[in-house]
């Protein structure tokens, strides 16, 4: 069995319990991790333990959050009032967790779907998005860790271009791949918005819904959009149900062409959206 899995964000027992439901054995099945690993839920260290043990039976992808970790274990950001991950990096074996965590994946293919933590911009298919996700991988794992976390915040560029180069261009791709919601028709990205796909401002439109997208073709799986809810159709799946906010922990399994959720509920809200 293969399952896709939304954002845990620190929910230890809930990913426990969904492990149980879906009766998952790491000997014989495998999960995909949607991203948001850690943070803002109550045992972010527990879930790191957890997906470490089950070695290549995970995939775990990497979402805002768990770059955040990375961000602050290096003194590039600060904490926030609201984090939760101050027993990893109280750990004494911290600097071990956050090497395994910069390891991980920006994107991936599981049985034909993409598979992301935020969604694409309409200029990139699949191939690209793969290329690029790759690209800004082998920075996070290399050897200048801190000078690429350093460069990698902030809101610009908007728009994706073939010519960005450096830091504009890894800034964009970490942008896209972890952060984005709505973009217009010619790709520009908005961060303000974080409400449901309703919530579209003026000239711009879900990812997902934007005409001529060039990955429309190719079944998505996402996480990072609570409001957006549970999306379950052919070619796109949004599975970050809001388990942290007191919403459900969603897995599907997507093997042989299935498309089977599976939920479980989850412990009351703990924060704000972000």
């Amino acid at each position: 069995m293969i399952h896709l899995v939304g954002d845990l964000q620190g929910c230890c027992s809930a990913f426990d319990r969904l492990l149980a439901e879906i009766g998952f054995s790491p000997s014989r099945d495998r999960l995909v991790l949607l991203g948001d690993l850690v943070n803002r839920g109550p045992d972010s260290l527990g879930v790191l333990r957890r997906l470490r043990a089950l070695g290549d039976a995970a995939t775990c992808l990497l979402g805002n959050h768990d770059l955040h970790l990375l961000a602050v274990a290096q003194g590039v950001r600060r904490a926030h009032r609201s984090d939760t991950v101050g027993e990893i990096l109280a750990a004494p074996d911290c600097e071990a967790w956050l090497d395994w965590l910069r390891q991980r994946r920006l994107a991936c293919v599981e049985s034909g779907w993409l598979c992301v933590h935020a969604g694409v911009v309409p200029q990139w298919d699949t191939e690209r998005t793969l290329a690029l996700a790759a690209e800004v991988e082998a920075l996070l794992a290399g050897p200048d860790l801190h000078h690429f976390l350093q460069v990698m915040y902030g809101n610009e560029p908007r728009c994706w271009s073939d010519a960005l180069q450096g830091a504009d261009r890894w800034r964009f791709v970490i942008n896209t791949l972890t952060r984005i919601r709505f973009c217009s028709a010619d790709g520009e990205l908005e961060f303000d918005t974080k409400d449901g796909a309703g919530a579209a401002p003026a000239g711009y439109w879900p990812w997902y819904q934007v005409p001529g997208r060039a990955s429309a073709a190719q079944p998505i799986a996402f996480g990072h959009w609570s409001t957006l809810g549970l999306i379950d159709s052919p070619t796109l799946l949004s599975i970050d149900t809001g388990c942290v906010w007191g919403g459900a922990l969603t897995a599907v399994r997507v093997d042989g062409g299935r498309r089977e959720v599976v939920q479980v509920p989850c412990a009351g809200p703990l924060s704000t959206h972000t």
